[in-house]
């Protein structure tokens, strides 16, 4: 069982920028991806970007990686998504999330931390 934390979220003016964390605790795999997600009142939770234990790093696309950053610590179980530039349009929950097993399939969610872009 992994159990996973998010913070960092919070108000912020447009502009502004914020580091969130994800930070990972239980039996965590050698072998798995994390993810950020975000989700908006009345919509599907969307993919921001996923970090493998292998190091390698994805985006859902190239207007999302100019203003996102996800990272992960190297001396503890943390994930981290750096967010710059932020508009109002990115008020969302933002979530964590990671996948382990055989095909990815066992499934892990944090409970998502606020994000409010507000003057």
């Amino acid at each position: 069982q992994v159990h996973l934390v998010e913070s960092g979220g919070g108000l912020v003016q447009p502009g502004g920028s914020l580091r969130l964390s994800c930070a990972a605790s239980g039996s965590i795999p050698n072998i798995y991806v994390v993810g950020w997600y975000r989700q908006t009142p009345g919509k599907q939770r969307d993919l921001i970007a996923t970090a493998f234990s292998g190091g390698s790093t994805n985006y859902r696309n190239n207007s999302i990686k100019t203003r996102f950053t996800i990272s992960r610590a190297s001396d503890k179980p943390t994930v981290y998504l750096q967010i710059k530039d932020l508009q109002p349009e990115d008020t969302a929950v933002y979530y964590c999330h990671l996948q382990t097993g055989s095909g990815y399939a066992v499934v892990y969610w944090g409970q998502g931390t606020q994000v409010t872009v507000s003057s």
